[in-house]
């Protein structure tokens, strides 16, 4: 049973031994081993800061994109009123002064057409007269051609005369 009762002797190299081992552990192992776990660390923490602030301005960008779309509807909303207040207002314009030309090109027809009409009723009248009177030179040739006949004409009108 002495094999498994610890002497002095193998207790104090032991701890020495053991303490050799973490001054070495501590100096050349747990110091680059802290520092690297620090290291990853302070990596990690700003990878997730960078995170953070990226996902803040990827909010920020979508909320900016929805204001800009925003603008850009009200502004085509109000480019569109604009353009159909202006149709209508050539279209009115353009309706009106049609109205005036076409009764501005009325007047003026009536007037032709009206003084065409005289036209013709003065040449109508003029062809009558012209006819009247050729008519009447050829039933007074006939009528006073006879010198017979031209006495009986006299002595007609001669009692017409006397009886008015």
């Amino acid at each position: 049973m002495e094999l498994v009762k610890p002497d002095f002797g193998l207790v104090f190299w032991m701890t020495v031994s053991f303490l050799i081992v973490v001054f070495l552990m501590r100096k050349f192992a747990w110091g680059p081993i802290l520092t690297s776990l620090k290291e990853r660390e302070t990596s990690i923490e700003e990878a997730l800061n960078a995170a953070r602030k990226a996902k803040d301005e990827v909010a920020n960008m979508k909320s900016e994109n929805e204001r800009i779309l925003l603008e850009a509807r009200n502004e085509r909303d109000r480019i569109l009123k604009e353009a159909r207040e202006t149709k209508d207002q050539i279209v009115n314009e353009a309706r009106s002064k049609a109205q005036v030309e076409g009764d501005r090109m009325i007047t003026i027809a009536r007037e032709a057409i009206n003084n065409e009409k005289m036209a013709a009723i003065t040449e109508l009248k003029n062809q009558v007269a012209s006819l009247s009177i050729d008519i009447a030179e050829k039933v007074i040739r006939q009528q006073l051609g006879n010198d017979e006949k031209q006495k009986a004409l006299v002595q007609e009108l001669l009692k017409d005369v006397k009886m008015n």
